[in-house]
């Protein structure tokens, strides 16, 4: 994991849209407070998107497979290379591999996920030397924010 010092006001800006896309997918659609932005080699928005698993009845609509779908369709290609993606939770294996598989360069994440992360924490799948292809991975950007944002939506969940 990563000092915050070492992530740029970029970053911080991109990460903080990140969050209030969590924010959306929470009050919006009651959905597990996750939420990504996708952003070009240039620093320009490609594409969002926030957890829809529940709402579509998708297992696999995570917020980063929504934002790497909606990036794919509007750039017609399923390359996103060059690209860095701000995700507010560490991407599990199925979110790490779709990364992979689209180049990504670089994922940014805020929380840690001791039970599923790929990133690190249980996995380390984004740059597994078998890969053919290695995402750069910083993570810990407003990870307590987002934590808590977690923490809270589960503890009511459970009442």
């Amino acid at each position: 994991m990563t000092a915050e010092v070492d992530f740029n006001a970029d970053d911080q800006r991109w990460m903080r849209h990140a969050l209030a896309l969590a924010d959306r997918a929470e009050r919006e659609d009651d959905e597990v407070p996750v939420g990504a932005v996708l952003v070009d080699d240039r620093g320009d928005l490609l594409a969002e998107g926030w957890n829809r698993n529940i709402t579509e009845h998708d297992p696999t609509a995570h917020a980063e497979i929504v934002a790497m779908r909606q990036a794919g369709m509007r750039l017609g290609n399923h390359r996103l290379t060059g690209a860095t993606l701000y995700v507010t939770l560490e991407p599990c294996g199925m979110c790490a591999m779709a990364m992979v598989h689209a180049r990504i360069a670089r994922v940014v994440y805020a929380a840690s996920d001791p039970k599923t992360g790929a990133a690190g924490s249980v996995f380390d799948l984004l740059v597994d030397p078998r890969h053919n292809h290695k995402v750069q991975v910083q993570g810990g950007l407003l990870g307590e924010e987002a934590g808590q944002r977690l923490t809270n939506y589960f503890r009511t969940k459970r009442r």
